[in-house]
């Protein structure tokens, strides 16, 4: 799977991972390029990734980092595999950051006018990163804006004070609910044609 210059690649054989690393290196080679060796890694990953990790005696699976996602070997409550992605946490922050330093900007707007723009920048977050299994972190960073938010407010003046209850009232009237927006991969690409049948 390619994304710009970021890329993950998936093989069922550790020999065939193994020795397309090494004919890669040699490709980027002859143009004077290099992989990065911080972020080129080769990790066993998928369903039968943790029962191989326990027989060795080691801990759970390597996770990745890929688009935004870091990417785990987990289980339903069913027990069958699933690739869980939760935000990265530094994309969060960074996220956050930008948040912070725009509210200072924004401070002396009106509260309507802070809290749609607010508003969509929860909307544009949660329609990324609003996957099965990411809700959580969804919801703490609805609830760190609301936190800059209230921060921001209390700033505008020394004489004010937004009490919490309040800030509850603004951020439920204006802050869209931390909630899943995505399915799952399967029932969003089980497409059907107009006769009904199933595109595979």
């Amino acid at each position: 799977m390619r994304f710009a210059d970021d890329f993950t690649m998936g093989f069922e054989y550790q020999e065939d991972a193994q020795r397309f690393l090494a004919e890669l290196r040699e490709r980027f080679a002859k143009f004077g390029l290099e992989l990065h060796p911080d972020k080129t890694r080769l990790i066993e990953f998928g369903r039968f990734a943790a029962t191989n990790q326990q027989a060795r005696g080691l801990g759970k699976p390597d996770t990745f980092d890929f688009l935004g996602f870091t990417h785990i070997c987990a289980r339903m409550r069913d027990g069958r595999f699933w690739v869980r992605r939760i935000t990265v946490a530094k994309r969060m922050r960074a996220k956050l950051r930008e948040v912070k330093d725009q509210l200072k900007r924004r401070r002396h707007q009106p509260i309507p006018e802070q809290g749609r723009w607010l508003a969509s920048v929860v909307r544009g977050y949660r329609a990324y990163y609003a996957v099965p299994g990411n809700r959580a972190a969804v919801a703490t960073f609805r609830t760190q804006l609301t936190r800059l938010w209230h921060k921001a407010l209390e700033r505008r003046s020394q004489r004010t004070r937004i009490s919490w209850a309040r800030m509850n009232r603004l951020e439920t009237r204006w802050l869209p609910p931390a909630r899943v927006v995505h399915p799952f991969p399967d029932v969003r690409f089980r497409v059907r044609t107009q006769g009904r049948s199933p595109v595979r």
